[in-house]
């Protein structure tokens, strides 16, 4: 199966099912491996680390249950791209082998909080980047900013800064996912949220060009808040991330909001151990694949 735009940009649009984040950064690597049973005292180095999290990630592409009949794409962290699995590069494996579309993490990490919010750190390689991306076969990208609180002119900083971004990425042939995520913790959520509505709207609604993007949000605490905002024509799909909810909270929340599907990363491997068998992974991921499926159709 060759990379396709087309039909890429069909499965994203149109598949019934979610997308798996497994774009975990240097960062948030350690809690991850703590979480799937992996002591830090068990690797020394960010290489062993690193090894560490991409066995994880191939036991996970390689699973029976992690293909395009419930997951239709997957989010990858940039040393991820350029690995291999079962004798092939990451994103040739997860689209020629599971069907699942192929997209990349960009940002280079949070800012210093600001007027309620954490902008994204500076991208001076980002150029570079997405053509490394689009020559490996990288059909999209993701880029996260945080809100923690209900400040209008933080919040439209931060959808100032996605939005001139995503139009590079458009520019690159690519199709960006905005992320301004909104702390489920922030006193004033709701608040946040509808702030935030606005702004992605006008931005949405300025944007040049026929080129689509994608919106991965916190699950507003206002069921079906961004409805309005799937049903625009150039948004390809508004996805939900799980920040921080069990998953079966995230799940229940998400299901309330049609317009949504999943881009869940601990919730999704939620429950899962280096120590497990083949068997009891694969019974274990795809428990949490059913669920987040279910979830988001």
């Amino acid at each position: 199966m060759a990379f396709d735009t087309a039909r890429m940009t069909d499965r994203i649009a149109n598949g019934s099912g979610f997308i798996a984040a497994l774009d975990q950064s240097g960062g948030s690597t350690p809690k991850a491996l703590s979480l799937y049973g992996v002591d830090p005292s068990e690797y020394d180095g960010e290489a062993a680390m690193f090894a560490e999290v991409q066995a994880m990630r191939a036991r996970i592409m390689q699973a029976p249950d992690f293909t395009s009949a419930k997951v239709i794409g997957a989010i990858l962290f940039e040393r991820t791209m350029g690995e291999v699995v079962a004798g092939k590069p990451v994103p040739h494996y997860l689209w020629e082998e599971r069907g699942v579309v192929p997209f990349l993490k960009v940002d280079k990490g949070l800012a210093d909080e600001a007027h309620g919010v954490q902008l994204m750190k500076p991208m001076p390689d980002l150029g570079d980047l997405l053509a490394r991306a689009r020559a490996a076969g990288i059909f999209g990208t993701k880029m996260r900013s945080v809100i923690n609180a209900a400040d209008a002119a933080g919040i439209k900083a931060v959808v100032a800064q996605q939005f001139e971004v995503g139009n590079q990425i458009r520019a690159a042939g690519l199709v960006p996912i905005i992320e301004p995520e909104v702390n489920i913790h922030a006193t004033d959520k709701a608040e946040a949220e509808a702030i935030l509505l606005a702004e992605l709207g006008a931005a949405i609604d300025a944007l040049e060009g026929d080129a689509p993007i994608m919106l991965k949000l916190t699950i507003p605490t206002q069921d079906g808040l961004y409805a309005g905002l799937a049903a625009k024509p150039r948004v390809l799909r508004v996805v939900a991330l799980s920040g921080g909810y069990t998953t079966d909270d995230a799940c229940a929340r998400l299901a309330r909001n049609p317009g949504m599907i999943a881009s869940f990363s601990r919730a999704l491997t939620e429950g899962l151990s280096k120590k497990q068998s083949d068997a009891e992974f694969n019974v274990a991921l795809g428990a949490s694949i059913d669920k987040i499926y279910r979830a988001s159709v």
